[in-house]
């Protein structure tokens, strides 16, 4: 079912309507028509850049993918809140948050591909990459951010996972820890209804914003479908942090309107009647009924809007096709910062089971011309 509790703060109403509250309006009062509507042009091209990658996964160009449709908003909203020297530790669903942090388009596909063991360099744009390991980047998080509050420096840790993730230990004993010291972190759960095939009712029989308080850390519970809301909370959460004021806990409700990865088939475990349902709520038509009420859309817009989102498409699927192979033997060159006996083993190890396909290639060969 869709939640409307009065406790969860909305700004944008479905219908475009913005929504006035007076404890998170000064987080956005810059939100002019213009800022909105750079937000919308991300929501589009992002959920194009998906729907591209899920089309290369069905085409065999990807070994796998996991669609982001349905929480561009709580991504887009969440990454434009932050300072370049925020850092950001993602699960694997934050494409969105990757490309609004200025991540180069193959390199997000990269290990998708399995072209690369991570995608891009982290320290390049504030942002680890992807976490396959569920929930361990949220203690990632809180010992980056311990660092910074010990260089006594504001930037802030950000971490995202999915409401699956909270029954993790890892992202119990970071709030733990965080809590303790009062480290600039925000812990950022979108809350997209299903962990792979287990609704959120399972797990959560309250809110999942009501553990955090059990921990001392504040929490905010958003829609997580309101790019405004959205970027509020973060602000919010960020400059408390900033202020020594510890970790803050957002959970931003939205939905996974696709599968939880492509090797998922939601049509097996949900109602497809919840799917219409949540349609409604939309993130990207939801603003685009704002912009429209302010007159911002326009067909030149539009039709601007459309062109970017189609060349970065063509961009990833240019780019993810024409990316060359990997050398075999450089799956060693980062296990160890330094090299060690072991390893180097292994390398002259495998380097010489490579080496026997051609001799039996050779073989065969000479065999065939005799």
């Amino acid at each position: 079912m869709i939640d409307s509790s009065p406790q969860l703060v909305q700004l944008l109403a479905i219908d475009g309507e913005r929504k006035p509250r007076g404890d998170f309006d000064p987080w956005v009062e810059d939100l002019d028509g213009t800022a909105l509507l750079a937000l919308y042009r991300d929501m589009v091209v992002v959920r194009r850049i998906d729907t591209e990658a899920t089309a290369l996964q069905r085409q065999g160009e990807l070994g796998l993918w996991p669609p982001l449709l349905g929480q561009e908003a709580a991504q887009v909203g969440s990454a434009r809140a932050l300072r370049s020297d925020d850092f950001i530790f993602p699960s694997y669903r934050e494409n969105a948050v990757a490309y609004c942090r200025g991540v180069n388009l193959i390199d997000i596909v990269k290990v998708w591909r399995g072209n690369a063991q991570s995608g891009w360099d982290p320290y390049a744009v504030n942002m680890a990459t992807p976490a396959i390991i569920i929930g361990a980047q949220t203690l990632h998080a809180t010992g980056w951010a311990l660092g910074a509050q010990r260089d006594d420096v504001d930037s802030v840790a950000i971490t995202y996972f999915g409401d699956g993730a909270t029954s993790q230990g890892d992202v119990n004993e970071a709030m733990v820890f965080a809590a303790s010291f009062q480290a600039p972190v925000v812990f950022f759960c979108q809350n997209n209804q299903w962990a792979i095939s287990e609704p959120v009712g399972v797990q959560a029989h309250r809110n999942i914003a009501d553990r955090a308080p059990g921990f001392d850390i504040p929490s905010l519970r958003i829609d997580g479908n309101d790019v405004i809301a959205v970027m509020a909370a973060t602000r919010m959460a960020l400059d408390r942090a900033r202020t020594g004021g510890g970790p803050t806990f957002i959970e931003a409700v939205t939905y996974r309107m696709g599968p939880h990865t492509t090797a998922d088939d939601p049509t097996r475990y949900r109602d497809p009647a919840e799917l219409a349902e949540w349609k409604t709520r939309d993130p990207v038509l939801r603003l685009h009924r704002l912009l429209n009420s302010l007159g911002q859309i326009t067909p030149e817009v539009e039709a601007a809007t459309a062109a970017l989102a189609d060349a970065a498409a063509a961009e990833l699927r240019a780019g993810c096709i024409g990316m060359p192979d990997p050398e075999p033997l450089s799956v060693f060159d980062h296990v160890y910062a330094t090299s060690n006996a072991t390893l180097e083993r292994q390398r002259t190890d495998y380097a010489g089971y490579l080496r026997s396909f051609a001799t039996e290639h050779d073989s065969a060969e000479q065999n065939r011309k005799a």
